[in-house]
């Protein structure tokens, strides 16, 4: 499970309905899981996601075994639907990943 930070200004807008709304836009076979939204696409069988307080909450199960086009389509969605959800880019979230990692053993 890996778990994202959410930009303060989409905090209050990211309700359970707008995370379902959010997967829908870029996985299908969206359903709720009581306040998590769940979907799948391509590479990912299942993609369990919800709001942890400050935090996205995402669990994925993957299949390695599918063709290396729909790998690629698979990874620009996740990215696309990471960046609808949280407000950062993979850009972003890379730089914050970093300066976590560096500034935890200060």
């Amino acid at each position: 499970m890996q778990r994202y930070p959410i930009r303060a200004s989409q905090r209050k807008a990211l309700t359970p309905d707008a995370l379902r709304t959010v997967v829908a836009a870029h996985f299908e076979g969206v359903s709720a899981d009581g306040a998590a939204a769940v979907g799948a696409f391509g590479a990912v069988t299942r993609l369990r996601t919800w709001v942890d307080g400050r935090e996205l909450a995402v669990d994925v199960t993957m299949n390695p075994k599918v063709p290396e086009a729909v790998a690629a389509e698979t990874i620009r969605r996740y990215n696309q639907f990471l960046e609808a959800a949280t407000g950062f880019s993979a850009k972003e979230r890379a730089k914050r990943l970093r300066k976590s990692a560096t500034g935890s053993g200060d």
